[in-house]
C-alpha cells in the first residue's frame, strides 16, 4: 500500500501503437533521490527513496471506437519500487485494473479495481495543494498515530485518499460535463455472502470547472472487517472539499479534508493552501502551509506544516528538482510527515525536517 497516489499535472508521453478505430498505449513515470531526514525514531537519516514526488508507474491503456462517439476502453496499471523493483501493492496491476464504456453524451462508466472521488474530484481536478508543493510529502498524515486505519501500512499514512487508494470490485460512473458541472458516484461489492454490505464501499464526487477556475466536492466511504457494536464492519468515512484558480504564470488550491474511524471515533481534519509559480517556461517553484488537528480520541494532537519545492526541466520529459518539508506538532505529540513509512517513521519529538534532491522522467 506504500505510496498509492498519483498526480495528474506529469502527464506520461505515451508509446502509442495505433490500429483501425482503436489504440493501445504503453506509459511510464520515474521518481527517484536522496532525501534527509531530521528525526525518524528519534534519529536523524539519509536514505535513498523513490516515488515522493510523482510514484513509479508502468502502464497500458486503450481504446476501442464503437461508434457514434461511444469508446470501449481498458487500463492496466501497477505501481513499483524503484530501488527494489518491487510492485507496491498485491497482484500485477494492483493500482488500476478496469474495463469500460466511454461516451461523450452518456459518461464514463467503469468495472475493476478504480480511484474513487476523494481522489478524482479533488487530487485529479487540481483542487488538491499538495499536487502543486511536493507531492507525497506534501499530503496530510501528522501527529495520528491513534488513528488506526485498518489495512493501512501505518495506521495513518495517507488518511485522506486524495494521494490516491484504490478501491477493488467497483462500478465507477462519472458523467459528461455539462455547464461547467459534471458529478460521478462509485459502489464497491464486498462479496461476502449472506451479507450485501459487509467490505463494501461508497463513493461520490460533484465538480465545477469553467476556464481558470474550479472547485470539487467528495465523500467516501469503506467497510473493513472489525467490530463496531456488535457489527463486524469497521467504517472510515471521508469528506472533503477543494478550490483551484490559475492566473497567468500562477496555480493556487486550497482544501479541507476529513477522516474517522467509526471503531474508535477518532476523527481529524487538515486545511491547506499552496500556490506554484511558473518562473521560467524551464524553473517552478511551489509552496504551500497546512494545519492538521485531531479530536480528543487523537489527544487533541495538531500540526502545523510547511512544504516547498523548487523544479527545474531538463526537456519536455525528464526534469531534476529540490524540495524541503517541515512540520511542527504540539508538545508531546510526535510529529509524522507522509511518506515515512518504516515502522519508526515518526519523529521522537515534535519536530520533523525532511530535505531532498530528486530526478524524475517519463516515458
Amino acid at each position: 500500500m506504500k505510496k498509492r497516489y498519483a498526480l495528474v499535472c506529469f502527464l506520461v508521453l505515451p508509446v502509442e501503437t495505433a490500429f483501425a478505430q482503436s489504440n493501445v498505449t504503453m506509459y511510464g513515470l520515474l521518481d527517484a533521490g536522496v532525501s534527509y531526514i531530521s528525526n525518524q525514531g528519534g534519529h536523524s537519516v539519509v536514505k535513498f527513496d523513490d516515488g515522493i514526488y510523482a510514484p513509479n508507474l508502468f502502464g497500458i491503456q486503450g481504446a476501442e471506437d464503437l461508434g457514434g462517439g461511444t469508446k470501449a476502453i481498458f487500463k492496466l496499471e501497477t505501481q513499483f519500487q524503484f530501488g527494489s523493483g518491487a510492485t507496491m501493492q498485491p497482484g500485477i496491476f494492483g493500482r488500476n485494473a478496469y474495463v469500460g464504456l466511454d461516451d461523450p453524451r452518456l459518461g464514463k462508466l467503469t468495472l475493476g479495481n478504480v480511484y474513487e472521488f476523494m481522489f478524482a474530484s479533488l487530487t485529479e481536478g487540481l483542487n488538491t495543494p499538495g499536487l502543486i508543493s511536493g507531492g507525497l510529502y506534501s499530503f496530510a498524515a501528522g501527529p495520528f498515530q491513534n488513528l488506526g486505519i485498518p489495512q493501512n501500512p501505518t495506521g495513518w499514512f495517507g488518511w485522506s485518499r486524495t494521494n490516491g487508494i484504490p478501491i477493488n470490485n467497483s462500478v465507477k460512473y462519472q458523467s459528461p460535463r455539462i455547464g461547467g458541472v459534471s458529478f460521478g458516484a462509485l459502489y464497491s461489492f464486498g462479496g461476502v455472502a449472506g451479507s450485501f454490505g459487509s467490505n463494501s464501499g461508497m463513493s461520490f464526487g460533484l465538480n465545477y470547472d469553467r476556464g481558470p477556475f474550479g472547485l470539487g466536492a467528495a465523500y467516501t466511504e469503506q467497510k473493513y472487517p472489525g467490530a463496531v457494536n456488535g457489527s463486524p464492519q469497521v467504517p472510515v468515512r471521508n469528506w472533503g472539499v477543494g478550490v483551484h484558480y490559475a492566473l497567468g504564470p500562477t496555480m493556487t488550491s486550497a482544501s479541507f479534508v476529513t477522516v474517522r474511524n467509526e471503531l474508535t471515533g477518532a476523527y481529524a481534519y487538515a486545511g491547506q493552501l499552496a500556490s506554484n509559480w511558473q518562473m521560467t517556461p524551464a524553473l517552478s517553484l511551489g509552496m504551500s502551509y497546512m494545519y492538521m488537528k485531531g479530536n480528543d480520541v487523537l489527544y487533541g494532537n495538531h500540526a502545523n506544516q510547511l512544504n516547498a519545492i523548487l523544479s527545474y526541466s531538463l526537456s519536455k520529459r525528464t526534469m531534476v528538482y529540490a524540495e524541503g518539508a517541515c512540520q511542527r506538532a504540539n508538545a508531546g505529540a510526535h510529529a509524522a510527515i507522509n511518506g515515512i513509512l518504516s515502522p519508526d517513521g515518526s519523529s521522537g519529538g515534535a519536530s520533523q525536517a525532511i530535505a531532498r534532491i530528486g530526478l524524475r522522467t517519463t516515458f
